[in-house]
């Protein structure tokens, strides 16, 4: 089956007000998320495997991938469905060497260059931003704004067709129709799901949104 990116979760310890990550992918999931991030960036191995162990058991049932962030480690260990790697991470070509073919492989895109790399067309989908600018990730650059998504996703779209562009950063229910009007094919979210005290309400209301946005009828 192939991977829906519309509405893309991305679960940190740090940004989910202390709840369990394998709950709130639950409440997600029945909101309409259709595929997570395991993202932990201080979180020791061992305790990430467990993380992302308990968050299959929620998301597998469901058909719906989850995907870790960075550690191609952590995803071996536990039997995620793949990872999603940046320009510090990872080479996606020893990602590739690691995981196999069937593995889902994401890649951060930040600029023009990025895009026109020789290995952009190993990776399955494009997380091109930060978007907006976004308190749930240090980026040293600014925003790109949805004009900037259009170009990146259009010189990707010269290298690496077909693949789905995910916009990232300070993404929310209010503004993820613009990004999907700049060309994306989904949008990933933090805080406008994992910060909200009612997480199933606050993703039916981002899925609403995208769905509309992309022409679709949301379930």
């Amino acid at each position: 089956m192939k991977p829906d990116y519309a509405v893309y979760g991305i679960l940190d310890p740090s940004r989910c007000q202390g709840r369990p990550l394998d709950r709130l992918a639950g409440e997600a999931a029945d909101g309409g998320v259709t595929v997570f991030q395991l993202r932990n960036k201080t979180g020791s191995t061992r305790e990430m495997v467990r993380q992302a162990r308990a968050i299959l058991d929620v998301t597998r049932p469901r058909r719906i991938p989850l995907l870790i962030n960075d550690r191609v480690d952590v995803a071996l260990a536990a039997g995620a469905d793949g990872v999603h790697v940046g320009n510090d991470d990872m080479a996606p070509e020893d990602v590739r060497r690691l995981l196999g073919d069937d593995a889902i492989l994401g890649l951060t895109i930040h600029s023009n260059e990025e895009a026109q790399a020789d290995n952009v067309g190993l990776a399955d989908y494009f997380g091109v931003g930060g978007v907006f600018a976004t308190a749930s990730k240090n980026n040293p650059d600014p925003p790109i704004g949805t004009d900037g998504l259009d170009v990146i996703r259009r010189v990707l779209g010269r290298h690496a067709a077909g693949r789905p562009v995910v916009g990232i950063a300070g993404i929310t229910a209010q503004n993820a129709a613009s990004v999907i009007a700049a060309g994306a094919d989904g949008v990933a979210v933090i805080s406008d799901l994992f910060m909200r005290a009612d997480v199933a309400s606050a993703a039916r209301k981002l899925t609403s949104a995208v769905r509309g946005a992309l022409g679709e009828e949301s379930s």
